[in-house]
């Protein structure tokens, strides 16, 4: 088992030695989406970046149970408690039952995710799946003295449990400076502090989605359904937990009180945040009109978008960024990434025809050692990419001739490249068969190379040249080897 691996704990903000509670097992629980519109880029960034560590940490030979949530109901339109539940009002516009409304966005989630390669979670459970579990939690909290209930809702009391534990401890915040942010509550207000957040919130009588609970009908609070499936599938304290950083002022730290509040223990080891994605420097989001739905990217049709792009070439360009960075979209780092791409799976390829001398001039091992040591720091996947485009370089060098390499370093050099771009970055080479802009698929373009190669055997060279200017006229460049021809897009 390798020991080497250090990862950045949001709770402490530097990085530590991984070393899981129960070795080696590890329990991962990341905030899955939110079931009532399509998903959202910034969201696949996230369980992109999450399957990649999951991925990383299989490699290393934990047994991972990786929980995912789905999140569907109990998400008010307010960060008050204020408004109505999301899927009721997706249901009531669109005039369909709220799960149908889970079950269309679920199975979108599900497609998007498939599409950019991920891995299925181990486990992922629906917060109407756990009513009984939440309602069992709040039922905790409230014995233990940190919850109260007014007129049938329950709220988390905040200021009573920062006298035990520090409330913002996860974003390194002083009771006092959260409440400055905080407007005074108004007359109206049943909550007794500024900060307190329900736990279980009393329903209409026309709310679409209530349980019965000892408090009266109703439905669970936001936060509450993640520390209660969490502790459920991983105990009271487990490995990691992760999400976007966007969850970390709110969502998280109020799952840290409700955990603690209940369990009275520190309901997680390492706290993992992956950054925010920009388009051209700006945030994305939907009110600045630069939010991109996946299938808007891989087709195009978005006005910021000159073309559609591939989604290995997405998920590619996503690697080419560190977790915990922030990751800015625009066309020229798109074709950039698509370029890049194309080269790796092209050195692949040619890495499988490569034949072995009796010496090596190369240095494998110092290129394995290179690979793990990125991704035993933080997953840094953009250092790993760098030392994957070295052994490009190494397998064009061999492929040329100028190199030369063994018969234990190419079956090395091999189960490495097949390790780190496959099994760790998730990568699939699918999209150098399927069609681009010019129509033309990987096969159509070999076939017609070696029609060119038959040519030029024949001396041909009208015919020749006359591919070449074709193809190299609809962005295929092609360079000429002495075993053949190489080419990419």
């Amino acid at each position: 088992m390798d020991k080497n691996l250090h990862i950045y704990n949001t709770l402490s903000r530097k990085k530590e030695v991984f070393e899981p509670i129960n070795p080696p097992l590890v329990g991962m629980y990341v905030c899955g989406p939110t079931v009532y519109s399509d998903v959202h880029l910034g969201n696949c960034r996230t369980f992109i970046s999450f399957d990649l560590i999951y991925r990383y940490l299989l490699h290393l030979g934990y047994k991972v149970r990786y929980v995912r949530n789905i999140t569907d109901a109990g998400h008010l339109e307010g960060d008050r408690d204020e408004g109505d539940d999301k899927f009721a009002k997706k249901a009531k516009l669109e005039q369909l039952e709220p799960m149908e409304i889970v079950q269309k966005y679920t199975l979108g989630f599900h497609d998007v995710m498939n599409i950019f390669n991920t891995l299925s979670p181990s486990i992922e459970p629906t917060a109407t799946g756990h009513i009984s579990e939440q309602i069992e939690m709040v039922k905790e909290i409230i014995a233990n003295g940190y919850a109260y209930e007014k007129n049938d809702t329950v709220y988390f009391d905040v200021e009573k449990y920062n006298i035990d534990f520090p409330y913002g401890q996860l974003t390194n915040r002083k009771l006092d400076d959260l409440l400055e942010g905080t407007r005074e509550l108004d007359g109206q207000d049943e909550k007794k502090g500024r900060l307190d957040f329900a736990l279980w919130i009393k329903a209409k009588p026309e709310t679409l989605m209530q349980w019965p609970s000892p408090w009266g009908w109703g439905f669970p609070g936001w936060h509450i359904e993640c520390s209660a499936m969490s502790s459920k599938y991983l105990g009271e304290t487990f490995d990691i937990h992760g999400g976007g950083m966007d969850l970390q002022a709110t969502h998280h730290t109020n799952e840290i009180a409700q955990s603690q509040a209940c369990n009275n223990t520190s309901p997680v080891k390492y706290w993992l945040h992956t950054n925010m994605l920009t388009v051209n420097g700006v945030r994305m989001s939907k009110s600045a009109g630069n939010g991109f739905l996946p299938e808007e990217l891989f087709t195009g049709n978005h006005p910021l978008l000159e073309r559609g792009y591939s989604p290995m070439v997405v998920r590619f360009f996503m690697s080419q960024s560190h977790y915990r960075s922030t990751l800015d979209f625009s066309n020229e780092a798109l074709q950039g990434a698509e370029k890049g791409f194309q080269k790796l799976i092209k050195a692949g390829e040619t890495l499988q025809t490569l034949k072995a001398k009796s010496e090596s001039s190369v240095n494998i091992e110092e290129l394995k050692a290179n690979c793990y040591k990125a991704m035993n720091d933080d997953f840094n996947s953009p250092i790993l990419i760098a030392h994957l485009f070295e052994a490009v370089r190494i397998i064009n060098l061999i492929n040329d001739g100028k190199e030369s390499i063994n018969n234990t370093d190419l079956d090395n050099l091999k189960s490495l490249f097949n390790t780190f771009v496959f099994d760790v970055l998730g990568l699939k080479t699918d999209d150098t068969n399927e069609s681009n802009d010019s129509g033309l698929t990987g096969d159509l373009i070999d076939m017609i190379l070696n029609l060119r190669l038959d040519a030029k055997k024949n001396k041909d060279f009208a015919t020749s040249d006359k591919i070449r200017d074709e193809l190299t006229s609809k962005g295929v460049v092609i360079k000429d080897t002495k075993d053949g021809f190489e080419w990419e897009i």
